[in-house]
């Protein structure tokens, strides 16, 4: 099963600190050497960002920082794992290392289930 973890957090949260970003690293190569992680990524702050809107039948383009927002994507990574446990598991360590390198810090990971070609396919 495929697990997207999403990473939530206020805007204004600075750059992480370097021992945070080691920790992840390392976490991260190895997952990469088990076979479980696809991908990953940390994002820059909304004001490098743009969205791109649809809304009646208009598409419009609104560059960053986007003010209301009150919490941003801050990173992602992409599993292959067993079970939501395991990737529950996975997220506990992953906010253990943000707990322990980054007091203060405040925020959460979303786990979601991705869908596979049959979740795209039409109901019947």
């Amino acid at each position: 099963m495929q697990f997207m973890m999403i990473v939530k957090h206020a805007e204004k949260q600075g750059p992480p600190p370097k021992e945070l970003i080691d920790a992840i690293t390392k976490m991260s190569e190895e997952a990469a050497k088990a076979g479980t992680m696809r991908g990953s990524g940390g994002l820059e702050p909304t004001a490098q960002g743009a969205r791109v809107r649809l809304s009646k039948g208009k598409l419009t383009v609104i560059d960053g920082p986007f003010t209301e927002a009150k919490e941003v994507v801050g990173g992602y990574a992409q599993f292959e794992l067993s079970s939501k446990e395991e990737a529950i598991k996975g997220a506990l360590a992953f906010m253990e290392l943000h707990k322990k390198y980054w007091p203060g810090w405040e925020g959460e990971t979303e786990i979601r289930q991705m869908m596979g070609p049959e979740g795209c396919a039409p109901k019947a």
